[in-house]
């Protein structure tokens, strides 16, 4: 059970299993970034599926940040409102990433 009190089963879909199969390169990257967005804070909600990752602020808004981890890439969608539009950045190397935090860390002071 998690902390909203909804039964979930983490032992299907665990992060680890989105490291497999991608270079050391990408691997880094998508731990390094994981441990940034959720460092922004305590009500940050991690839900990794099958192909990819989601992190929501509050279960009111459903994601503010998408991460498809590809081998040779990681694409990130980040959403800043409801009717926003969706940025999608492809994300392959380690001088893109502060471009992308920022983007991040905007998109998460911006919802609600």
């Amino acid at each position: 059970m998690n902390k909203f009190g909804f039964y979930t089963d983490r032992s299907d879909n665990p992060f680890e299993s989105q490291l497999v199969g991608l270079e050391e390169q990408k691997r880094a990257l998508l731990i390094e970034l994981r441990t940034f967005i959720k460092s922004l804070g305590d009500n940050v909600i991690e839900e990794t599926r099958p192909h990819r990752i989601a992190y929501a602020k509050s279960l009111n808004f459903r994601t503010f940040v998408d991460v498809q981890p590809k081998n040779n890439s990681l694409i990130i969608s980040i959403r800043k409102g409801r009717t926003e539009p969706i940025t999608t950045c492809i994300l392959d190397s380690q001088s893109e990433l502060k471009a992308i935090k920022e983007q991040i860390t905007e998109a998460y002071k911006t919802i609600k």
